[in-house]
Parts: structure tokens; sequence; C-alpha cells
């Protein structure tokens, strides 16, 4: 052959193989999902953690009823999935109460006005507070050092605290150093409290109320030159609030009264005032993602077991839509042969973890012989006995649980940047292939 034609052949090839390369279907090779499916089921799970993560869904806590909007944005899709309701309807109702603060929180030093979720957040169960305080510090060698704890405390018996802004810096002090510290503080009574956060600020929910309000802050927001702040925070407590778990199955071909069970917590943190929400789209948008495109697989492929799949609310206030379950079930426990908790799917760079992998070694085993067969995560790692999502009660009732949650990837948790433009769900397809497989193991 020529040597200019083979020259010219092999270019040819190359461009041919480089485009093809370059096509998103090129190299999938994954005999349960097909290339369609693949790229279908991501565009479904960004969709869903976008629209569960977006300003009008106000965090899905209890500011503007965000965590209402949400369960009936998850109603519609278990209905347009074709889930049948568990129960007379999808709704499950349960009540609680919870301290809110639905107005926008001014703190200001004389120099700057602190940004809400950047610079501070408000502690969860704190009451209202406004006025402008002298600052007084307090550090972790109040509590260590003989002399600076004999004034403090001095100091209080004296009522000299009630009027001022007690600033508590425990940065780089131990957790039992801390509290002391801050029992100390509390015990002042002083007219509000600023913790100083470490490197970043975590932010919850609260049934409760304290005492005295307290603010957590950014280290580098503040001065020990400053010697007054302004402060303007109110509340709303809520009692009986109302909210729902929503429950849909799919009936088995076979084994119509014995059940695998795939559950998520759709509720956030909400919002702190009206300028500031906490999208949660890896906590626990992600995890909503994965339930219902598994509930979409399901619907198109028929399972022998029925299966149900379940969405909480309240998790972040105590997993209490999860207990509420659990002691109200509409079907007994007994007949669940396993319970899979899904929060926080969005990364997996690491792989996942899985809490209850010590209580449930045969599954554990045959989990991890599945990921190694199908070479879809880079690991798998065991956890014990945890009390830190939906799956807690089912497993003190005597229903085998997974609680699955990612490792690796991005950072952001109960903060204002955990946002869905963030959210990479590096392994989202991978677990839900994973999970499939495990739920078919579970049925043989």
């Amino acid at each position: 052959m020529n040597t200019n034609i083979r020259s010219t052949n092999s270019f040819i090839v190359r461009i041919i193989t480089t485009l093809w390369l370059l096509l998103p279907t090129a190299n999938c090779l994954v005999p349960t999902f097909s290339c369609k499916a693949q790229s279908d089921i991501l565009k479904y799970a960004h969709q869903i953690v976008d629209t569960l993560s977006a300003p009008g869904m106000h965090g899905r806590g209890y500011v503007l009823k965000g965590d209402s909007i949400a369960a009936d944005f998850l109603k519609k899709e278990f209905e347009k999935i074709g889930l049948k309701p568990v129960g007379l309807e999808f709704y499950q109702k349960f009540y609680f109460s919870i301290n809110t603060f639905p107005e926008n929180i001014l703190v200001k030093t004389k120099n700057r006005t602190l940004i809400s979720g950047k610079d501070f957040i408000a502690y969860a169960p704190s009451p209202p507070v406004k006025g402008k305080y002298p600052i007084e510090w307090i550090d972790k060698n109040t509590a260590t050092d003989r002399k600076t704890r004999r004034q403090f405390v001095d100091g209080i018996e004296k009522s000299s605290h009630n009027n001022k802004a007690l600033f508590i810096d425990t940065t780089g002090a131990t957790k039992e150093l801390s509290e002391d510290i801050y029992q100390l503080a509390f015990e002042s009574y002083p007219a509000v409290a600023f913790r100083i956060a470490g490197n970043k600020l975590t932010n919850e929910v609260s049934t409760t109320l304290t005492h005295t309000p307290q603010i957590v802050i950014m280290k580098n927001v503040v001065s020990l030159n400053d010697e007054y702040i302004e402060i303007s925070l109110s509340n709303k407590y809520i009692e009986n609030y109302t909210s729902r778990n929503i429950l849909g199955y799919i009936k088995g071909t076979q084994y119509t009264d014995s059940f695998i069970v795939f559950s998520a917590h759709y509720d956030h943190l909400g919002r702190m005032g009206k300028d500031i929400y906490f999208p949660g789209a890896n906590d626990n948008a992600s995890g909503c993602a994965m339930l219902l495109n598994l509930a979409k697989h399901y619907s198109q492929h028929p399972p022998e077991y029925s299966i149900v799949f379940m969405a909480f609310g309240a998790e972040e206030v105590g997993l209490l839509g999860s207990k509420h379950y659990v002691e109200n079930p509409l079907f007994p426990l007994k007949q669940i042969k396993f319970l899979v908790n899904m929060d926080i799917m969005g990364t997996g760079e690491e792989g996942i973890k899985v809490v209850n992998a010590t209580e449930h070694k045969k599954e554990f085993d045959a989990l991890v012989k599945i990921n190694e067969e199908k070479k879809l995560l880079p690991g798998i790692q065991p956890r014990g006995k945890a009390k830190n999502s939906d799956h807690y009660f089912f497993e003190e009732a005597g229903v085998k649980t997974f609680f699955i949650y990612t490792l690796g990837g991005i950072k952001a948790y109960h903060d204002i940047y955990d946002k869905p433009e963030t959210l990479p769900l590096t392994e989202f397809e991978d677990i839900l292939k994973l999970l499939t497989d495990f739920s078919e193991y579970l049925q043989k």
C-alpha cells in the first residue's frame, strides 16, 4: 500500500475515533441501564436537586412552610411515576414544636454590618434580643487560670454581665473545656452570647428555647478593639407545627406482603430571615433524587417483592418523621425484609459508608461483593450503629437497615454553600446500580 494513502487513512481513523470518544454514549457498557437511561437518570436527578434547592422551597424548613411545599412536590412526583399510596393517601401527618427566625437578623459593630449565613448564624434555640451592648471577652484562659476564673465568677455574683454581649472564644480548647466555658458564660446571664466558630458555620434547628440568646460568629469578623455590638434578633416559636411523611409503593409481582423499603428525608434547615436560606442540595435533595430514580426504575421493572418509598419530614429536628412512622406504621414492621436509608448522595469520589454494616455482616458482604464484581464505586466502608438518620428507629424496632452516605468531594454541610451548582453527583448512577442489584439479592 502507498505510504501516503496509509498515512491519510490513519489520520482519518484518528479523527473518527476522537469524535466517537467525545460522544456522551461512546463508552457506555452497562447491562442493566442503557446509555439513554444513564443520561436520563442524571438529567432527572439534577432536575430534582435543582427544584428542591431553589429559593421557592425556602430551604425546605419551617419559615413560609418550605417543607410543605417540598412535600407537595414529592407527592406529585410519586403520582407521576405511578406509585400507589401506602395508606388511604400519600401523606402521614405528625406534629411538633419548632423555633424559627422569619425576620432578617441585624448584627453590627462600629465599622461593619455582618452578613447572616456568611459571618454569623443564630443559635437555633435562641429567644429574641434587641439592643446595643458593650462587649466582654471570655476565652479558654478564663476557665483554666485560677485568678481569671475567680474574677469572672465574682463578676457573675455581682451581676456585672447582665447587660453585656459576652464573646466566648474556645477555639483550640478541648470539647470538655469548651463546655465548661459555656457553662460559666451562661450562668452569668448576659444579654446575648456570641460563640466564636472554628473554620465554618454549621446551622441546625430546635424544638426548644434557651434563656440566653446566642449567635455563632466567625472569628475574623470581630476585633478585640470593638467596644460595642448592636443586635436585633426576633424569633417565632410555633407549637404543633404540622409536617408530613410521603409514602408510596409498587406492588410486588409475587410477594405482595413482603417489603423492601427505600427512604430519604426531604426537610432541611429553612430560612434565617427573609434574605438567607439553606439550600440543602446534598443534604438531602440528593437523597430524594435517588429515591425518585429508584421509584422510576421499579415502575419500569416490576419487582418480585413490593417496594415502599418513604420520604420523611423533620429529620433535621431529631428524626421525628421516621420516629412517628415507626410508632404508627401503616403495615406491620415485621413485613419489612430490609430498609435502605439514603442521605447525602451527591458525591462519592471516595465511595460510600454504610451504617449498621457491623450489625448485618451477611448483607454488607453481599453489597461489597456486588460492588467488586461490577466495579462500581471506589470503595465501601463499614460503620457500626449510629443515631444519625432515619434508619435508626426502624433498626431499634427490629427491622434490618442500612444507612448509606457518600464520601469525598465538596465539604458543604448545614450551611449556605450546599448548593445544586456545586453538587457533582459523581457516583450517582453507580450507586443507583448498586442499590438495584442489592435489592435483587435481597429478593432472591
